[in-house]
């Protein structure tokens, strides 16, 4: 440590305390709206018409289909991007209850077409093609109806992880886009043809539900991103080639600090560089925020990803976020380890940068292809030595798929064992992990083995 080294004060913390937060308000108030919806259907005697066998059916399809209608709701505002929502959850925590929610209102929009379908199939009166093209296209708003079932089956599908993994992000990303308008073709014949929306206490409920999730995807979804992006102007100011299908971002703008983003945050950037601007990727910032410019380093995977090399100086930049709790504040202890694989190096470089540690206290992890896939070796050595950070490099392929260690590493030395070689004190700190999804489960895994708790590691994916 030289003379002009530099140490941040570090609060020393046991175990944080619990306390009540937003995240144990959430849970409860989703639950709630549908056990609200199950008691406003038995006011309006969803019950009674049960005990009659010719209206079972289509009581029934009510049910489910107002279930269904609460659900949608719910995973639209789960998505909304509201910024005390994302700091209690995170943003994967709420992209996988969004996802949970979204099959479960999907396979109660099932039901309740069949059932629906079943009581309409009981009734005499015409053939049975003529009774269900009235009833999927010449009722009130059922060919809207329909038509939104349709988009919502397609998007479901292409949900499913092995249709997923066969898409790019931008193409899931735009059919995606049309849950939005799946859902409000189904919402009409609800409004013109629902029994329920006879009853004032049930309309208000029903109402105040559709307007706050129109509100929050209106104010929070693009409002507040186009607000941001026009006050804070900000422009990409250098790209430089960190290694091979890799290149940093520099941007630069007006008053960047009040964005009060943290190292391990990440932003949804669009570039304003040509064709293909419209879709939005995540990129978690690579250094820390500093007066006004940001950094994001980005590695080719995809049409947008790739565009990032060929950008220049003065392209206008639009932003979403930040978002993410890959933050300090989720410490509990003073000591920390970060373990990174490949271009998950980005968010742990920042960290290391501004993190309050003294020298001795933080440990690095960081593995990666071979030498000229390495990224940031020469910052992370120099922050080594300002901060006296211990830094293991460990270079190779991996070893194995279960395994998050590379070919090359001692042989004698498992998975555990290497991690308790390397830092043996793990379950007196604070883990932060970042890399492609199975290295970080083998990571997970390793650690818990070597005496770590669930508690103590803390990663975040972007959960497309």
């Amino acid at each position: 440590m030289g003379a002009d080294a530099v140490v941040l004060p570090v609060r020393k913390r046991g175990r944080a305390a619990s306390r009540f937060g937003w995240a144990d308000l959430l849970g409860p108030i989703g639950i709630g709206s549908v056990v609200a919806v199950v008691c406003l259907w038995l006011r309006n005697q969803g019950l009674a018409s049960l005990t009659g066998d010719p209206g079972a059916v289509g009581s029934l399809g009510l049910l489910t289909g107002l279930v269904c209608a609460d659900l949608m709701v719910l995973q639209v505002v789960l998505m909304a991007r509201i910024p005390w929502v994302e700091r209690a959850w995170g943003h994967d925590v709420l992209a996988r209850r969004h996802r949970w929610v979204g099959f479960a209102s999907f396979w109660f929009m099932v039901a309740h077409i069949a059932l629906f379908t079943a009581e309409r199939l009981s009734k005499d009166g015409g053939s049975a093609w003529s009774r269900l093209w009235t009833l999927f296209v010449t009722d009130p708003w059922m060919l809207f109806a329909t038509v939104g079932a349709i988009m919502l089956v397609g998007v479901v599908v292409t949900s499913i992880r092995r249709a997923r993994r066969r898409l790019r992000y931008e193409s899931w990303h735009l059919l995606h886009l049309y849950a939005y308008l799946g859902i409000a073709f189904t919402f009409p014949h609800q409004l013109a043809d629902g029994a329920e929306f006879h009853d004032p206490v049930t309309r208000a409920y029903w109402w105040t539900l559709f307007l706050v999730a129109a509100s929050a995807i209106l104010v929070f979804r693009i409002g507040l991103p186009l607000w941001r992006s026009a006050y804070h102007r900000m422009r990409v100011a250098e790209v430089r080639t960190e290694a091979p299908g890799v290149v940093s971002v520099a941007i630069a703008g007006h008053r960047l600090d009040r964005l009060r983003a943290k190292s391990g945050q990440f932003f949804i950037w669009r570039f304003l560089d040509g064709p293909g601007w419209s879709r939005g990727n995540p990129y978690t910032i690579s250094a820390a925020p500093v007066g006004d410019r940001l950094r994001v380093t980005i590695q080719a995977a995809g049409d947008g990803s790739a565009r990032a090399a060929t950008l220049r100086p003065g392209a206008r930049v639009l932003i979403e976020g930040p978002y993410g709790t890959l933050t300090t504040e989720r410490r509990a202890h003073p000591r920390m380890l970060l373990l990174a694989s490949g271009v998950g190096i980005t968010p742990m470089r920042a960290l290391l940068e501004d993190s309050p540690y003294a020298p001795g206290e933080t440990a690095l992890i960081y593995r990666f292809t071979s030498a000229e896939h390495a990224i940031f070796t020469t910052e992370l050595d120099e922050i080594a030595a300002r901060r006296g950070v211990e830094l293991h490099y460990v270079p190779g392929p991996r070893r194995a798929d279960g395994s998050w260690l590379p070919v090359g590493f001692d042989p004698d030395l498992d998975d555990v064992t290497a991690l308790q070689e390397l830092v043996p004190d793990i379950a007196d700190r604070d883990i932060f992990v970042c890399g492609p999804p199975k290295w970080i489960c083998a990571v997970r895994k390793a650690l818990v083995q070597a005496g770590a708790t669930r508690h103590q590691v803390h990663s975040e994916d972007f959960a497309w």
